[in-house]
């Protein structure tokens, strides 16, 4: 028997495919990655790029805390830029979200996201 329990919550944009918004294991919860999708309406951000990635992290944090817990609780966090420019912009968004100890991250660019946005964040959560 799995302990796999799927997470999903009205305040983040619903699944657009055959995943969950998080899975739990144990005490792990795995956040799938976040767009800037608005959930009341699931249309894109309209604004610059921090704002885009503020609706990311704001998606993050609505699905940790589904989780029964909160953003400050992740181990790892990726980051998917379509350009790596913006990678400075991404640090001061993020200092906006944690506090030391920040998590373990990665920034990868990539040649494209879905729905042509410019950014994706994933995360890895460890419940206290």
């Amino acid at each position: 028997m799995s302990n796999r329990q799927a997470i999903n919550t009205e305040n983040a944009p619903q699944a657009i495919g055959t995943y969950s918004q998080a899975v739990k294991a144990g005490t792990t919860v795995y956040v799938s990655g976040q767009i800037p999708l608005i959930p009341e309406t699931m249309e894109l951000e309209q604004g610059d790029f921090k704002a885009q990635t503020r609706r990311c992290f704001e998606n993050l944090k609505a699905i940790a805390e589904a989780a029964g817990g909160e953003l400050q609780d992740a181990a790892k966090v990726g980051i998917f830029l379509t350009d790596l420019s913006n990678f400075n912009a991404v640090n001061e968004v993020m200092a906006e979200y944690f506090t030391q100890p920040y998590p373990a991250r990665a920034a990868i660019g990539v040649k494209e996201l879905p729905k042509g946005v410019p950014v994706e964040v994933d995360a890895i959560l460890e419940l206290k």
